[in-house]
């Protein structure tokens, strides 16, 4: 193959190719290309007319490099903290609950954006459960704002291991857990049963602790899956790109995993079979970018509840929509972080709170687009940051919250 280097860039390439200009002349410093109607532009083009491709004349800088500053001049309400004081009921602090001092740390932080408490989700159980209680308890300032969710061990189902669960979950409710979670995503991709075989969602021998979840008031907050974009090609048209190709192990091959699709019909199938048990799913069930699908599903499921951890960049882009989906569905929606990050919770209170437009999301690779604000009434904040979590979890102290 003949490599071509010649001066003028990309232009004087096509033209040594016989590449006429698009714009109907000869060939020429300004070449491109037409396309038929659908179709896209070659690699390294894009459409500047109907149907008319070119090519930059400088070098394109890649998807990591590209950060243009926004010229656009609109007001700017930064909200530092909550209007009222919010739950996070998907929270994941680490060394906090280990430690006291660390825990104070960590409330006054809280106390700087307006969190009232924190709902840990980080799938403890026995005696790891039993020593952060101890640390929560030890401490005057933090004893009434932290509060655990019990974990479950899905390794190994078979014979015998539904009724060691259950035991397992009434101790671990008994010491002061106040629900169930996170059940992780492993739970449909990952955990294998006694016999060796792929431990399904709504796998039947799980139910005597879905079972236990009803009898006992205890929520059970899952995550199922991940974006479906995960699942699709690694091309350029794929909305998730940059985060895929930062990390691997967000990848599902489908000739190595059940498909997205899959996953919500066991999903969605426990949610039916079980209409005594109170879910809460994590992530809007990864249907932020469909409300209609999750309003069909709360329609249909009225034991079910979502969580908006990690989605904000899916709230923020559609605020008309999100506006009134959050409206519609007010009793359903709680309010959750995940990754405990402090620094990125004034984006939440930000979105829900204002009608700005336009501004950063807090990570790159989750959104390459801008966020807007949803403007919630405060009856409908009030419910998100902290009602709807105080109702579906009785264990969780009720005083001193907002009417």
């Amino acid at each position: 193959m003949r490599v071509l280097h010649m001066a003028g860039g990309f232009g004087a390439m096509l033209v040594a190719l016989g590449v006429a200009s698009a714009q109907g002349g000869p060939p020429g410093t300004r070449a491109g290309t037409t396309v038929k109607d659908g179709e896209p532009c070659p690699p390294g083009m894009t459409e500047v007319r109907p149907r008319n491709c070119r090519a930059p004349e400088m070098p394109a800088p890649s998807i990591v490099d590209y950060r243009p500053r926004s010229t656009l001049v609109t007001a700017e309400h930064k909200v530092p903290k909550a209007r009222f004081a919010a739950i996070d009921f998907h929270g994941h602090p680490g060394s906090q609950m280990t430690n006291v001092a660390e825990l104070e740390q960590m409330g006054a932080e809280m106390d700087a954006m307006n969190l009232g408490m924190m709902v840990t989700a980080n799938n403890t159980s026995g005696d790891a459960l039993a020593k952060q209680l101890a640390v929560v308890k030890s401490s005057a300032k933090m004893k009434d704002r932290v509060r655990i969710l019990a974990g479950i061990d899905f390794r190994g189902v078979g014979p015998g291991w539904a009724a060691k669960a259950v035991a397992q979950l009434e101790a671990d409710a008994a010491a002061g857990a106040v629900g169930i979670g996170e059940i992780s995503k492993s739970l449909g991709l990952a955990y294998r049963k006694a016999d060796g075989t792929l431990l399904k969602i709504d796998d039947p021998d799980l139910d005597p602790v879905w079972d236990a979840a009803a009898r006992l008031k205890l929520p059970v907050f899952i995550h199922t899956a991940d974006p479906q974009e995960f699942w699709q090609p690694i091309d350029y048209t794929n909305e998730r790109w940059l985060e895929l190709g930062l990390f691997p192990g967000r990848r599902y091959p489908a000739d190595k995993n059940p498909s997205f699709e899959e996953l919500m019909t066991e999903r969605d199938h426990l949610f039916r079979t079980h209409p005594k048990t109170t879910f809460v799913a994590a992530h809007m069930g990864w249907h932020a970018n469909d409300l209609a699908r999750l309003g069909k599903m709360f329609d249909e499921m009225p034991n079910v509840n979502a969580e908006v951890g990690a989605v904000l960049y899916d709230i923020g882009r559609q605020p008309r929509g999100a506006h009134d989906f959050f409206i519609k569905y007010q009793d359903r929606i709680l309010f959750g972080k995940d990754s405990y990050q402090p620094e990125e919770y004034p984006y939440y209170w930000r979105v829900f709170e204002t009608r700005d437009e336009y501004f950063d999301y807090y990570r790159g690779y989750h959104a390459f687009w801008k966020l807007y604000g949803i403007d919630l009434p405060d009856a409908v904040l009030k419910k998100v940051y902290y009602q709807n979590a105080l109702r579906i979890t009785p264990a969780l102290p009720k005083a001193g919250w907002p009417k």
